[in-house]
């Protein structure tokens, strides 16, 4: 079977979109994990820039990584696997201008679709404590404009995420995520923080915007407790967990060296780890060993 085309990839993504199950992209940073994820029988991955600005530079999601970082990143993830890879494109790196290359930069990689947010430059991450500083609403939008004006394929999706909800109010993302999807994008991302009343506000922002709608479902609170298939029913069509293979691995590599430093040796923890024979597996071997014995003499 010959791979997908990124346009291929994009397409499937949008018809995804159509299903009456939410789609689950778990959160990745590498290709190992990308592997994985599509092993697992997801149908797409999320590649997440806390997880690369860890992976590639060993820093806390401070606004480091930059667009030849992350472009370049997503460009080996995407060719590794046939599903959609969805990315954070964070702020779009600057102005208007820095935005047209990154369109061009991450349609170039090969990736399904990106999320371009509404912070200041540099940005923080979302997560960390208190409100974080947003660009103007009339700021905000000509970057979206700006974003959709640049794309040269119309199949990959453009999400439009707005910051807004910390500082300003419920009322002002919507107002926000509205605008950009009457600018031209293809689904919102309101980034909410843990809250009691999340469902809720979840609700009303997909009865107000009328579009697809991404959420961070690992932010803990109620979303973190939905079930995969309850998410369509509660306005979320598509659900990112950024925090799956960052935390996963910290949580079974910290494991591994205290028992390393304490036992002195692996060999006891074997059932903790994979096997080389996994290991293989996991990143297609025998699929690669398969094709070169096609054009390999005996």
């Amino acid at each position: 079977m010959s791979t997908p085309t990124p346009s291929q990839k994009r397409q499937h993504l949008r018809k995804l979109l159509e299903e009456p199950r939410a789609v689950v992209a778990p959160g990745i940073y590498d290709g190992y994990g990308a592997r994985m994820v599509q092993n697992a029988g997801f149908h797409a991955a999320y590649m997440t820039g806390n997880g690369v600005s860890a992976t590639l530079l060993g820093t806390p999601d401070i606004g480091q990584i930059d667009l030849t970082l992350m472009s370049d990143h997503a460009r080996r993830i995407a060719a590794c696997i046939d599903i959609p890879l969805i990315c954070d494109a964070d702020t779009g790196y600057g102005g208007v201008l820095n935005i047209k290359r990154t369109i061009a930069e991450f349609e170039a990689a090969g990736v399904a679709a990106i999320h371009i947010e509404d912070q200041t430059f540099p940005k923080r991450c979302a997560q960390f404590p208190g409100a974080r500083t947003v660009l103007s609403f009339n700021d905000a939008l000509n970057h979206i404009e700006a974003a959709v004006s640049a794309r040269n394929d119309p199949l990959m999706m453009l999400i439009a995420r707005t910051d807004s909800a910390g500082h300003y109010g419920l009322e002002e993302a919507i107002k926000r995520a509205k605008a950009f999807i009457e600018a031209g994008a293809d689904a919102v991302f309101v980034e909410l923080k843990a809250n009691p009343d999340a469902l809720s506000m979840i609700k009303t922002i997909k009865q107000e915007v009328k579009a697809p709608c991404l959420f961070n479902v690992d932010v803990g609170g109620p979303i973190s407790q939905l079930k995969a298939s309850e998410l369509k029913s509660h306005g979320i069509d598509i659900a990112i967990h950024p925090s799956l293979a960052r935390g996963v691995f910290g949580h079974a590599m910290q494991s591994a060296l205290k028992h390393l430093q304490s036992a002195e040796k692996l060999s006891n923890y074997a059932e903790n780890m994979f096997s080389s024979a996994q290991y293989n597996e996991a990143l297609g071997l025998s699929e690669v060993q398969a094709w070169e014995s096609k054009f390999t003499s005996e």
